[in-house]
């Protein structure tokens, strides 16, 4: 009686060709599946797994922004009688700030504008305008006004003195400090408070930020030299190289 091979009693030829094919029938059972999980997870086989580039958004700080704006003129000319400025009417270079109180990197911006004047005291002037970014900064257009409120009774000097007292305390803004400030300042403390509760000074503030958004001024704080818009707290470095060349000429 004849007996049944089973696959165990083959030979030896038998039992590689199996053998193998086994082998790389499971090799490619696993790497197909690597390389499914690597792809649902994003990647490729092999390397690390793919990441999304995010989308950013514009920052406060170089610089706090709003949506670009395009340029219909070129930075309105200074008005003596309108405009705060520091420095020599006749220097040879003009700095004009848009900025706005509430800003952060406004306020890291400001000691970086004083140590210009102070280096070329009789060849660079500042030029101060308000761009409150409401939206951004809730405080932002009160604390303009409240400076405009300060210029209107102690004139040009009492309106850096209010700057300088404004950014010293852009984390605190509010109504009591800005009494605080007109006290501070030994204005008449009541008519400040009237001015500043009834938005007397807002056109005036608006006028500021109408030039500035004319000029595609899109956020604070935006420097022109020149006329050459320097957008964001730049490093000292960059300013004092085109206020070099400036003075130069």
């Amino acid at each position: 009686m004849s007996e049944t091979n089973s696959f165990w009693d083959g030979g030896s030829k038998t039992m590689f060709f199996t053998g193998l094919f086994l082998g790389i029938a499971v090799t490619s059972s696993v790497g197909l599946a690597l390389t499914f999980g690597s792809l649902m997870k994003g990647g490729v086989f092999g390397g690390a797994v793919a990441a999304v580039p995010a989308v950013v958004a514009p920052t406060a700080g170089n610089p706090t922004a709003q949506q670009p704006t395009v340029p219909s003129k070129p930075v309105a000319a200074v008005d003596a009688k309108v405009d705060h400025v520091r420095g020599p009417a006749n220097a040879k270079v003009t700095l004009i700030e848009y900025s706005d109180f509430q800003c952060p990197y406004c306020s890291r911006h400001e000691p970086t504008m004083e140590k210009l004047l102070t280096d070329h005291p009789a060849d660079v002037r500042l030029v101060y305008r308000h761009f409150p970014l409401s939206s951004l900064h809730p405080m932002a257009q009160k604390a303009a006004e409240a400076s405009e409120c300060a210029a209107a009774q102690g004139g040009n000097d009492v309106f850096w003195k209010a700057h300088d007292y404004l950014f010293a305390n852009n984390t605190s803004l509010s109504t009591d400090l800005f009494k605080k400030m007109a006290g501070d300042l030994k204005l008449d403390v009541n008519k400040f408070a009237t001015c500043v509760e009834k938005g007397e000074m807002a056109k005036r503030v608006a006028a500021d930020y109408a030039t500035g958004n004319d000029s595609g001024v899109s956020g604070t704080p935006a420097t022109f030299v020149n006329g050459q818009m320097v957008e964001g707290a730049v490093p000292i470095d960059q300013f004092e190289a085109m206020v070099q060349s400036a003075i130069k000429g």
